[in-house]
């Protein structure tokens, strides 16, 4: 049997691969890749990147990207499509056509993505926008309520899906309570569980079945006052066993600073707490090899859910796109097509 993959999903530092860190990635093997706009440049430099990432580990690795839409998008204009907040696009597109607009938005973001060498989106975000969540996450909720969350998710994720994308829903079990940027600071959720469990925690129950998941870096008290979700065991154990999710669980990036503790520290204490990839994602080398080095090898569980994630990309749908986008611009601004 070949030794498992690093628990880890890195970023590497520009827009071309350095021999440097092609023999680094060679040699510590990283289950995954993830770029960000700084990995950004034209559609033929990103297909050259995306197959030289994969070559330096000799298989064909996902490669991740967050390709929300509004101010969550790395690959945009001239070269890609611009897209509005996704509150914004249930918005224009209205209660009876939501689910279409967005099905068509993301399946032509898989597109996109998929003709550079990506194929996996960091998406949905299945959070609920509350009157209080923080402005770094609350545009990019698809609703104010579970079901509509629920369903709008689902839309997206199956959009990607057909296009052989695979979906990243986030952030687990529920990020929008949150009043702080989890970018800088650690928010913290008060509210009873009974609560929790028929909000914020009731899309990701309904989207339980989607191959791959990723954490938020929040505090329940309900459930662990001393510890965020990421690095959480009674919350990583409520996902699976309440929440019901079996799926591949990513944390969020080790480098926000909601955690506390050296690089390294982080990505152990993820691992440890049930999480089966570490997900670092500034390229910066001394901390991709504390990174590696604290997550170890993927275990037998976490080994079998991500082959069975793998296994969920499949060759995209065939499409007409000038038709899905004539027909998701009329759905994009609230009017019937056809």
């Amino acid at each position: 049997m070949p030794e498992a993959a690093s628990a880890t999903v890195l970023g590497c530092e520009g827009p071309v691969l350095s021999k440097d860190e092609a023999a680094f990635f060679r040699d510590s093997d990283p289950w995954g890749f993830i770029l960000f706009a700084r990995n950004v440049e034209t559609p033929g430099q990103l297909r050259r990147l995306t197959a030289d990432l994969r070559a330096s580990v000799g298989r064909d690795t996902p490669v991740l990207v967050d390709q929300e839409g509004g101010r969550v998008q790395r690959l945009r204009a001239p070269h890609w499509r611009e897209w509005q907040p996704p509150l914004d696009e249930v918005a224009a597109a209205g209660a009876a056509r939501y689910e279409r607009a967005l099905w068509l938005r993301y399946r032509l973001i898989a597109e996109e993505l998929r003709a550079v060498g990506i194929d996996a989106d960091c998406a949905p975000s299945a959070d609920i926008a509350g009157p209080d969540t923080h402005p770094f996450l609350r545009n990019r909720c698809f609703g104010d309520n579970a079901a509509t969350v629920a369903r709008a998710a689902r839309a997206a994720a199956e959009g990607l899906l057909s296009g052989g994308v695979l979906p990243v829903v986030k952030h687990m079990p529920g990020h929008g309570r949150a009043v702080v940027d989890s970018h800088l600071h650690l928010p913290r959720v008060s509210a009873p569980l009974d609560d929790l469990a028929v909000t914020d925690f009731a899309p990701f129950s309904a989207l339980a079945d989607l191959p791959m998941a990723m954490t938020a870096h929040i505090v329940f008290d309900a459930l662990d006052p001393g510890r965020p979700a990421t690095s959480s065991p009674a919350v990583i154990a409520m996902i699976r066993d309440r929440i019901g999710f079996g799926g591949l669980l990513l944390s969020d990036d080790l480098s926000m600073e909601a955690l506390s503790g050296s690089i390294g520290e982080r990505a152990g204490s993820a691992i440890a707490a049930g999480c089966d990839i570490a997900l670092h994602c500034n390229g910066k080398r001394p901390e991709m090899e504390a990174v590696v080095a604290a997550a170890g090898r993927l275990g037998p569980a976490a080994s079998i859910r991500a082959e069975a994630a793998l296994a969920c990309r499949q060759t995209p749908d065939p499409i007409d796109t000038a038709l899905l986008e004539a027909e998701f611009e009329a759905l994009s601004k609230g009017r019937a097509y056809g």
